[in-house]
């Protein structure tokens, strides 16, 4: 009987420490993803160039392209992502994946014109031995009450 409650304990223990873990793996993607808002929003390519993964991909209203022409355009303030608004934040962890969704409302100014939009944004970073890589950025363009 006494192996057996001590048996439980250490499942109970083991069982809370893998949650613990994946939940401080879901905190660390999600406070990247927020920090690289405000490197977007600071044109702080250095540390994008960093996030980004040489293979990444962007897909936005007006097509998708890879890592070295959204730096470019990030850099040259084509688009200016001003600011991030988060309402909500989800991620999923399969193995080394992550898949965050943020819905946002995102202020930018896009060829001298200052635009805002409401966006659900899919994030999907790869964990490799330096640290998480963002892998693809998704912009969808959400309806408002106003749109048809």
């Amino acid at each position: 009987m006494k192996t057996s409650i001590i048996g439980l304990f250490f499942i109970l223990v083991s069982a809370q420490w893998v949650f613990a873990q994946t939940s401080a793996a879901e905190q660390e993607v999600i406070d990247l993803s927020k920090e690289k808002w405000q490197w977007m929003s600071d044109k702080n390519t250095d540390a994008l160039d960093n996030l980004f993964h040489e293979k990444a991909v962007f897909v936005h209203m007006g097509g998708s392209w890879g890592k070295e022409r959204e730096l470019d355009i990030i850099k040259s303030g084509a688009i200016w992502y001003k600011k991030a608004d988060i309402h909500e934040v989800s991620v999923n962890i399969i193995g080394n994946t992550a898949i965050l969704l943020n819905r946002i409302t995102l202020l930018a100014e896009v060829g001298g014109n200052e635009v805002t939009n409401p966006f659900e944004i899919t994030e999907v970073y790869i964990k490799q031995d330096d640290g998480w890589k963002l892998s693809s950025l998704s912009f969808t363009r959400l309806m408002t009450s106003g749109d048809h």
